[in-house]
């Protein structure tokens, strides 16, 4: 059975707790690690060639690196080539969600007032993983 690993970048540490939550009451088996900002996740991406996160959560604004400047690094990472990359973020302007797609992200997520919300968004992108880990069990 393949555990899933999920990476959020967001230098927000309580939304990272908050993730790390909603994720936990979605499927406890999935492996979370979160990072505070691109820089720090490049860095640790390129000196742990075995970690290949299957979902990355990326915040939009952050120091340092921003989300799209942080996409753009990662998508030149062969090995992260079958990631799903999820822009997560509380901006939603369009020109900015239209160039997070253009850029490789495989969807850009709203970051949602409510913990349920979050919940419900992350269940819908994780009920993959979730029901191959139970076919695995059968």
């Amino acid at each position: 059975m393949h555990t899933a690993h999920c990476l959020l970048i967001d230098d927000d540490t309580e939304d990272q707790d908050v993730f790390d939550m909603c994720l936990k009451k979605v499927n406890p088996d999935i492996k979370f690690r979160a990072m505070n900002d691109g820089v720090q996740a490049l860095a640790a991406l390129n000196a742990e060639p075995g970690y290949s996160p299957d979902y990355i959560f990326l915040d939009m604004n952050m120091p340092k690196m921003n989300g799209l400047e942080c996409l753009k690094e990662l998508k030149k990472i062969p090995r992260l080539k079958e990631s799903k990359i999820f822009m997560y973020s509380t901006t939603s302007e369009k020109s900015v969600v239209t160039e997070s797609i253009n850029l490789g992200a495989t969807d850009f997520i709203i970051k949602p007032a409510k913990t349920a919300h979050l919940k419900d968004k992350l269940a819908r992108i994780f009920s993959i993983v979730t029901k191959i880990n139970q076919s695995d069990i059968k």
